[in-house]
């Protein structure tokens, strides 16, 4: 089983965020930018929280709210959940089942060290379980 350790050295190192003061128009436009789903939240070099899509749609878009004048502190998750370099994929799976995310801060030492989202699970775990089936049929086949 493969850890978050292992998971983020296959992916870029860049890490997407964006100030809470911003507006929510710049948090989505860098969203659409780079292709992901969620943005962490940094004052400074401090986690401050998470904003996603999902948070886009329910409380600016549903709510009627102007997009260039709300900040982003307004609409972001503040309450984090996030894991460590340590952690298993198949943990990360289960908190973000249980908890109803897409998106995991990965922090290491209080420092943001990277993100992970179900896409990156999802391969994960399916590059897994093909190379699992390839060594039962090699195993079977000799």
């Amino acid at each position: 089983m493969a850890t978050v350790a292992q998971l983020l050295g296959h992916k870029p190192k860049s890490i997407f965020s964006v100030a809470p003061d911003a507006p929510v128009l710049e948090a989505i436009r860098l969203m659409a930018e780079h292709g992901v789903g969620a943005l962490l939240v940094m004052q400074g070099e401090a986690l401050a929280g998470i904003v996603s899509e999902r948070d886009y749609a329910r409380k600016v878009i549903l709510k009627g709210r102007s997009s260039s004048d709300t900040p982003v502190r307004q609409i972001m998750t503040v309450e984090v959940i996030t894991v460590d370099p340590g952690s298993t994929t198949q943990q990360c799976m289960q908190i973000m089942t249980d908890r109803r995310v897409r998106h995991l801060p990965v922090v290491e030492s209080g420092r943001v060290v990277g993100m992970l989202s179900i896409g990156d699970l999802v391969r994960s775990v399916l590059a897994e379980q093909a190379q699992t089936i390839e060594q039962l049929e090699s195993y079977i086949h000799h």
